[in-house]
């Protein structure tokens, strides 16, 4: 089997949640492994050394071009350090959906974006799973690995802790990189989104409304249960694109991160745009009418119901338990 290795993305000297989701879903390409974490960045020695512990051998690009992560720069470090007919794992954010399809040109290998299940692999085959039409239908891939492979993860599908102790080492490959100062990208500036009257980032229990409640008018009742669950409320797109809620309550790809421990999905169909916003590990309880919805496969607990009858009755009986 090819050698494996995960590109790692990070923020303010930590690794992002996909750090332990690409080792899982490299175990289940090939569950002897030993998957190599490759980090770009600028003074990334924590990151690096926090990875050592689930990762056998970090390799390390550090240079101060790179705090801002640019695909450009990146793509071109990638094909001077990646070996022949690997297997690069990266998640299926805007970065890596940026970074992965010129990068499989460069390698000449096959590349296959927003992969949600790994069925394992025989001989050269590796089969692998996506999702179409906003998740209603998967679709089943047969991938010809004998050149490697570039693979973007989608986000929250592959649930692990990771190994602990794994002992591992970092390897500083900056000066295998080659020249990181030329691109035709320029970094301007981070704007930072305005925080709303309400911080979802940092809330524990999320109610969170998507176009399932039809009307504006209906929100109350999910106020309504928010409260009573002493919990905050959040959304999904839709109710922003129609502005019955302000942006700052979005969740998802382009609105916020959040990790709650407890998410309660309520007239949301679970596409991977707002599912990518949700990290960690919460209890995600979902109700949805249609019993095909997306959602239901991520979800612990999922009730077929339209929330117009289901929300009052469950704030009621919330109420009566306290």
């Amino acid at each position: 089997m090819a050698q494996i290795f995960a590109y790692i993305v990070h923020k303010e000297g930590t690794p992002d949640d996909t750090a332990v989701e690409l080792r899982e879903a490299a175990k289940k390409i090939d569950s002897n492994a030993d998957v190599t974490a490759i980090v770009f960045g600028s003074g990334v020695d924590a990151v690096c050394n926090q990875l050592t512990e689930s990762y056998k051998e970090v390799w390390k690009i550090d240079n101060a071009g790179l705090a801002y992560p640019n695909a450009e720069v990146i793509r071109r470090a990638l094909v001077s350090i990646l070996p022949p007919d690997c297997i690069f794992l990266a998640p299926h954010d805007t970065f890596g959906m940026d970074l992965c399809p010129g990068l499989s040109i460069k390698l000449d290998s096959p590349q296959i974006s927003d992969v949600v299940d790994i069925e394992g692999s025989e001989g050269n085959t590796l089969k692998v799973v996506r999702q179409e039409f906003s998740g209603m239908a998967s679709t089943h891939v047969n991938c010809d690995i004998s050149n490697g492979a570039v693979i973007n993860i989608r986000p929250g599908s592959f649930q692990g802790e990771g190994v602990k102790g794994a002992g591992g080492q970092v390897v500083d490959k900056t000066g295998d990189a080659g020249d990181i100062s030329e691109s035709s990208r320029r970094y301007l500036e981070v704007v930072v989104a305005e925080v709303g009257d309400v911080d979802i980032t940092k809330s524990e229990i999320l109610v969170s409304v998507g176009r399932g409640i039809e009307d504006q008018d209906n929100l109350e009742i999910i106020h309504e249960l928010a409260e009573a669950m002493g919990g905050d409320v959040s959304c999904s797109r839709p109710i922003v694109d129609a502005k019955w809620l302000e942006k700052s309550r979005q969740v998802g790809t382009s609105g916020q991160t959040v990790k709650p421990k407890v998410y309660l999905a309520l007239g949301i169909s679970g596409s991977f745009q707002h599912m990518g916003g949700i990290k960690g590990s919460p209890f995600i309880a979902a109700v949805n009418k249609n019993p095909k919805a997306p959602i239901f496969q991520l979800a612990d607990v999922g009730v077929v119901a339209d929330i117009l009858e289901f929300v009052p009755e469950l704030t009621e009986k919330i109420g009566e338990s306290k």
